[in-house]
């Protein structure tokens, strides 16, 4: 049954009607609640509102924050920024200047006083290259901020005279200098925490510092590629200060054990006498080294020990040397380049007994390593064929990658064996 348009407004006019009268007849349940949606619908329109208010304050500081975070970013790449100063600072060139005068002079206590951080190793580094150098008649310092108030990363140009020569060499060594608890500036030459040693990494990649180490660093390499003189002294001497540091701690722990060692000597001469038997040892090269004719690096040179040559061992001396048969005479080698292959003990009819046959180590200046041990590369570096940085190298290593460790010594050398071989690398690249 279909309706028209006006049955259809008829009848919805009708149920208006109908409603409006029940709505009368029942205003009293009515009207509260119509008042009752009245003010919920007022008060959720509030609480929107200030919903609304309240995001608006948030989303406002959130921005500000973000801006203040930006801004305090900017100032600190703006600190980062600042211009290399050079010889910018009195104070600061005359304490570098100290500082290296001391050096010149092989002046420890002057030294110490302006860095106290000096190992031993060091120091006596600082004592033996005194020797050879008459002065430094060029010092530049330049500057830039470090990270507290008066402290600064120095970055110290030098020319060395060394003693006898023409012509003095460039060079470049950076520095944290700051005050101390009294107020005087002190040196820092690399004992930093992280903090710092971040800060001064990422001044040093700025251009011009870049820039100044670059042309002191071709300064550096035209001199020697000019001068063989110069080239061959620089080598020796880096070998001849290592050799000499080596003794020196060899010495000195020779002495601090003499009272030990003497009752041990003397308990095997009674081991033997009661025995009737005396240990032969049987040493080899480890590297070629010079023969001498004495326990000196001045001593005349009889020849050259190969890697793998054996020799009688006849005496380990405390200061560094083997003695050992050579050619029919006494004869010396360096003890670093040493091993033990083989002990015997010999009776006095000359009959060998090889029961307690043995392998060993012969070292008087490092720590002997297990034969596990590893060490692990810091920064790239060489891997030279004997301590030396005239030495060939055999390869180059890299940050992260593992050696075997063999000794790390006392001269700033360590024995490590690679790719089947042993070989040595600077103890500062590796850890």
């Amino acid at each position: 049954m279909r309706f028209s348009e006006q049955d259809k407004k008829h009848v919805l006019k009708t149920r208006f009607m109908s409603a409006g009268y029940w709505i009368m007849d029942h205003n009293k349940i009515v009207m509260p609640l119509v008042l009752v949606v009245c003010v919920l619908i007022t008060i959720i329109v509030a609480v929107t509102a200030n919903q609304k208010e309240t995001l608006d304050k948030e989303a406002e500081q959130a921005a500000a924050v973000t801006a203040e975070n930006e801004e305090a970013v900017e100032e600190e790449t703006e600190v980062l920024q600042f211009d290399l100063e050079e010889n910018a600072h009195p104070e600061i060139n005359q304490v570098v200047r100290t500082y290296y005068d001391a050096q010149a002079e092989g002046n420890i206590e002057v030294i110490t006083s302006l860095n106290t951080r000096l190992n031993e190793i060091e120091t006596i580094r600082v004592q033996e290259l005194s020797k050879y150098i008459d002065s430094y008649p060029v010092l530049d310092v330049y500057t830039k901020p470090g990270m507290e108030e008066n402290a600064y990363v120095a970055y110290v140009y030098s020319e060395v005279l060394f003693s006898d020569a023409e012509e003095a060499l460039p060079g470049m060594q950076t520095y944290y200098i700051g005050l101390n608890e009294n107020g005087e500036y002190f040196i820092n030459d690399g004992t930093y925490d992280d903090t710092i040693w971040d800060y001064i990494k990422e001044i040093t990649l700025q251009d011009d510092v870049v820039d100044l180490n670059n042309r002191v660093a071709v300064a550096y390499n035209e001199m020697l590629a000019e001068n063989e003189e110069l080239n061959e002294f620089v080598a020796y001497l880096k070998e001849k200060i290592n050799e000499e540091v080596g003794e020196t701690l060899a010495l000195a722990e020779a002495e601090e054990t003499q009272n030990d060692v003497i009752p041990e000597a003397e308990q095997e001469e009674e081991t033997e006498q009661e025995s009737g038997q005396r240990v032969i040892k049987t040493v080899r090269a480890t590297d070629v080294v010079n023969i001498r004719s004495s326990d000196s690096e001045e001593a005349d040179r009889l020849d050259k020990a190969q890697i793998g040559q054996e020799f009688t061992l006849l005496e380990e001396k405390g200061n560094g040397w083997s003695k050992i048969q050579y050619n029919d005479r006494e004869a010396y080698i360096k003890s670093d380049y040493l091993e033990v292959v083989v002990e015997t003990e010999q009776s006095e009819t000359g009959v060998d007994s090889t029961d307690d046959i043995q392998e060993a180590s012969v070292s008087n200046s490092g720590v002997q390593a297990s034969g596990t041990e590893t060490v692990e590369v810091t920064e790239s570096v060489r891997v030279r064929k004997s301590a030396s940085t005239s030495s060939e190298a055999l390869g180059t290593v890299y940050a992260g990658d593992k050696l075997q460790l063999v000794m790390k010594q006392a001269d700033g050398w360590t024995k490590v064996i690679y790719d089947g071989q042993t070989a040595y690398v600077k103890s500062e690249y590796v850890k």
